[in-house]
């Protein structure tokens, strides 16, 4: 690494500093590894089960099966009889009978609320040792677990391979297994490699209600998951899995969270030997985001619908305690992401949130976000590499289709430099239905691309509406291929700066940032705008005063000085209109870039110094302007905002000096006007700050003589 990247680097890695600080941890977990990948996707059996779960009461088995088709509605009374004699009445009872691999679990319909798991834990595993984590429940290690099964959930399938359990109801809600906010987990598959849940309903948790974790092949068929403190499904460090058919909503985090899935494709380019996770027909809605996935690698999401969420999907790198970060080969296709502008944030600003989570209100619509997130957002990819988002339709967005930053990787916990700018690389969006639905209706989003502007490799569709920046490396046609070199070791710092305001966010402490819009600032709120705002006055108020000491007598500076003080308007303004702003920042720059060249040149007949410098950063400012506006200048590490934004802080200063200094300021137009001062250097010319004698006066002045003689002398 040369000394200027490792600097650049070194940069970043402060940032990076920054931006750790308000990084909390969404889903702690004891430490795991991932599977050899020896496993395989299990397959549906069919066949009378082996062990049955059901109620007693006939009246009300016969009530809940009424309305189901005759031949199945047959079958689930005749299930009824043998349960009733041979069967258990509570899952976990029947859990804890398999004996064997490849047993077969039949949950009749019913309400099940395993009493027997409800109370909390007493003597020895009230006592058991374990690290809490930020959330307070504390991470207990398999061998407490298995000690301890129901100190976290309601039921605990720990070591059983090969089991499925399927509900026998004519839809999923004919099943439901009840945690009644009293349990972590409703359903924790541990160590069960082959697991298949099929058919039911699991709800109402303190964190997720169908966990799946450290498994080397699962299914999770026609499942709903719903009114969670955090997940619906959290399926984590595992492999050979697949979602289909599911729904999920109500969650505080994500309805889908395949977090840390195998990391098989590390060191693969876009094509792949294989995913480790599928999720295909599933919908996800009315969550804090649909899909979520720290460290959601080599995850093929297909056919689903993300919709009325705060954020469709994300997946990043932001969290420690993750397998396989930083995150990489998720590829989307075909999904229906649309609409997801919910607003969440209110239930914690009004103290809803703070309530036990019984008296929340779940039930009726409240969701209680867990993570800072830019609502209105349709895939959110926050720190990922090498993910493919082809061919999906992402309409109605109020914030953009697609949002992408990087993560620096102090945040996920590792402190070495040249990690430091290792997200946000070669991440392909082409194909995608922007901005309409499938039956072609005009659904715009407000705006289609928001980027940070970090990362190598990255390419988006030449068709993509309004974005930021305007100017975007476009696919070519054979994967891989990028128009130009867009090679950036550090973000916008306007975008930074967002971030790391908007970052700032606590649900326990009920903290929402101020000046972030994610929230609800609006204006003069927002931290973008009062950058702006407070950039604009301080070029304005030097800026003025340099042309009023130095410059007023010179109609062009007058005139670009007028084009400058447009430029920091234009900027103020364009910051208040944010996303829908297009093209008004690069006219900005354009303006104010014009202004520092302008003034550069004439300053630099009076102070040489000064004027080259403040040509330089007009011309650092109109390259600004075209690398936001027309294409991204390749092969630079840097943004030139970071350039001429370090540069114009000196210029200020400096400006500030040459204004205060006393003299006449300079009135001409150009050199060698009759109003010109004699050159420097030359016999007449004036020291600074010296009034320069005009021709008139020298010629009146009377020629030099002998010095009187003083009084007394004699001549």
């Amino acid at each position: 690494m040369s000394w200027t990247r490792r600097l650049l680097v070194i940069l970043a890695a402060l940032a990076a500093a920054l931006l750790a600080a308000p990084a909390a941890q969404a889903h702690e977990e004891r430490p795991v590894t991932l599977p050899d990948g020896t496993g395989s996707v299990p397959v549906y059996r069919t066949g009378e089960p082996d062990l049955l779960v059901c109620k007693t009461d006939r009246a009300d088995f016969e009530r809940r099966v009424s309305g189901f088709p005759d031949a199945l509605r047959e079958r689930n009374l005749k299930l009824f009889e043998r349960c009733r004699k041979s069967g258990y009445r509570h899952l976990q009872q029947a859990v804890d009978a398999v004996d064997r691999p490849g047993m077969n679990i039949a949950v009749l319909p019913g309400l099940y609320e395993e009493e027997p798991s409800l109370p909390k834990p007493t003597g020895e595993c009230a006592r058991l040792k374990a690290r809490k984590s930020q959330l307070g429940y504390q991470i207990l290690s398999y061998a407490q677990q298995a000690r301890c099964p129901h100190n976290q959930n309601l039921v605990a399938i720990l070591g059983k391979k090969d089991l499925q359990i399927e509900g026998t109801g004519a839809g999923r809600t004919d099943v439901v297994v009840d945690a009644k906010y009293q349990k972590l987990n409703a359903i924790r598959a541990d160590g069960s490699d082959g697991v298949y849940f099929r058919n039911f309903t699991a709800q109402r948790t303190t964190f997720n209600s169908l966990y799946v974790l450290a498994q080397d092949g699962f299914v999770i068929d026609s499942v709903l998951t719903r009114w969670n403190d955090e997940y619906g499904f959290l399926t984590f460090a595992s492999d050979h899995g697949l979602y289909k058919n599911c729904e999920s909503y109500g969650n505080g985090d994500s309805g889908i969270y395949p977090g840390s899935a195998s990391n098989i494709n590390d060191g693969y380019g876009y094509d792949v030997p294989r995913y480790s996770i599928e999720i295909t027909g599933c919908r996800s809605h009315h969550n804090m985001v649909g899909y979520s996935g720290t460290a959601g690698d080599s995850v093929y999401v297909h056919d689903n619908e993300f919709d009325h969420n705060m954020g469709g999907a994300s997946m990043d790198s932001a969290f420690p305690g993750h397998p396989g970060l930083p995150q990489n080969h998720a590829r989307f296709e075909r999904n229906l992401i649309h609409d997801n502008n919910a607003d969440y944030y209110r239930y914690v600003a009004d103290g809803t949130c703070a309530r036990p989570p019984v008296d929340r209100g779940y039930e009726e619509g409240v969701v209680c976000p867990q993570i800072s997130m830019p609502p209105g957002s349709g895939i959110i990819t926050a720190g990922g590499n090498w993910n493919r988002y082809e061919n999906n339709w992402i309409y109605g967005q109020q914030r953009a289709a697609f949002v992408l930053t990087a993560v620096p990787a102090y945040i996920r916990g590792e402190e070495a430099l040249s990690k430091q700018a290792d997200t946000s690389h070669h991440n392909r969006y082409a194909g995608n239905h922007l901005g309409v639905d499938k039956a072609g209706n005009s659904r715009p989003n407000r705006t289609d691309v928001w980027w940070d502007g970090q990362g190598e490799g990255n390419c988006w569709q030449s068709d993509a509406g309004p974005s930021s920046p305007r100017a975007l490396p476009s696919c070519g046609s054979e994967r891989g291929a990028v128009s130009g070199h867009a090679d950036r070791l550090v973000g916008e710092p306007v975008k930074l700066a967002q971030l790391l305001v908007c970052a700032d966010y606590n649900v326990q402490a009920r903290r929402l940032p101020a000046g972030c819009d994610w929230y609800g600032a609006r204006g003069i709120e927002r931290i973008e705008v009062q950058i702006a705002l407070t950039v604009a006055v301080v070029l304005a108020l030097v800026g003025g005063v340099l042309w009023w000491r130095r410059l007023r007598g010179s109609r062009f500076a007058t005139v670009v000085t007028g084009l400058g003080a447009i430029g920091l308007g234009l900027d103020v303004a364009g910051s208040t209109m944010g996303l829908s702003a297009s093209y008004v920042p690069a006219l900005a720059l354009l303006l104010t870039g014009v202004w520092w060249t302008g003034i550069g040149l004439v300053l630099r007949r009076e102070r040489p110094w000064l004027g080259w410098t403040t040509v330089v950063l007009g011309a650092l400012t109109l390259l600004d302007a075209v690398d936001k506006a027309v294409f991204m200048i390749p092969w630079i590490p840097l943004s030139p905002a970071w350039v001429r934004g370090l540069l114009g802080v000196v210029w200020v200063l400096w400006a500030v000096v040459a204004a205060a200094r006393h003299g006449e300021r300079d009135t001409t137009d150009a050199p060698g006007s009759p109003d010109a001062p004699d050159a420097p250097g030359s016999p007449d010319a004036s020291a600074e700050g010296a009034a320069p004698r005009s021709a008139e006066a020298s010629a009146s002045a009377p020629a030099p003589g002998p010095a009187p003689a003083p009084e007394g002398d004699a001549s």
